[in-house]
């Protein structure tokens, strides 16, 4: 059986537990015979890779983080996502655009209105549309929830080390995202690991996309 592209993106605050899912999607997919690219963002390409490292560690303003956050979008889009959807595969991508409106939108305050005229430079096809994710997964949990999660393991980056609020904020903008694109699956991340897994595997089977 021949299988049509998909581009699936996962999305959520700092500790919510989307990456945590991501082996066993990725393994899910292969199991119904489609070839999957597993990437992320900022990231993806050797290119965008070297500006994931500035936007994480490397104080600087909204705009800055802005463009460079589309500028790594343009390079992961044109390097490895359209081409990986070209030959009809399967993209999993661990955050995309939905993440900026949510992170310099909502978290920064930063000016939407800006951000869509990227999204509309960086993001458009031959056929005039958008390249926009077929499924977009939101792992929501409440950020106090998710702080308490990420407490200690690891050396927080520049995003993962600001206040409750600032994800308060990140969360909200998510919810908006959500109420707007058809595309999302909300995803209840305040549950057992299991649950979780149960709620993606549902999304999927009703999709018509597994078995």
């Amino acid at each position: 059986m021949t299988m049509s592209a998909l581009f699936l993106t996962l999305e959520g605050i700092d500790g919510a537990g989307k990456s945590s899912h991501i082996d066993a999607l990725e393994a899910l997919l292969r199991a119904q015979g489609r070839t999957v690219v597993r990437t992320r963002e900022p990231g993806g390409t050797p290119l965008a890779e070297t500006l994931r490292g500035l936007i994480l560690n490397e104080p600087m303003d909204a705009l800055t983080e802005s463009l460079l956050v589309f500028a790594a979008r343009r390079e992961h889009v044109t390097r490895a996502i359209a081409p990986a959807l070209a030959r009809g595969e399967t993209v999993i991508c661990d955050r995309f655009t939905d993440a900026t409106f949510a992170y310099q939108g909502g978290g920064r305050g930063f000016d939407t209105g800006v951000l869509s005229v990227l999204e509309n430079w960086v993001q458009a096809r031959d056929d005039g549309q958008l390249l926009q994710p077929d499924l977009t997964l939101w792992f929501d949990l409440a950020p106090e929830i998710a702080a308490a999660r990420l407490a200690g393991t690891r050396a927080p980056d520049r995003f993962e080390s600001q206040p409750v609020e600032f994800f308060r904020r990140v969360n909200a903008a998510y919810a908006m995202r959500a109420q707007q694109a058809p595309r999302f699956a909300r995803i209840d991340a305040n549950q057992p690991r299991e649950t979780v897994w149960r709620q993606i595997e549902t999304v999927l089977r009703d999709r018509g996309w597994i078995q």
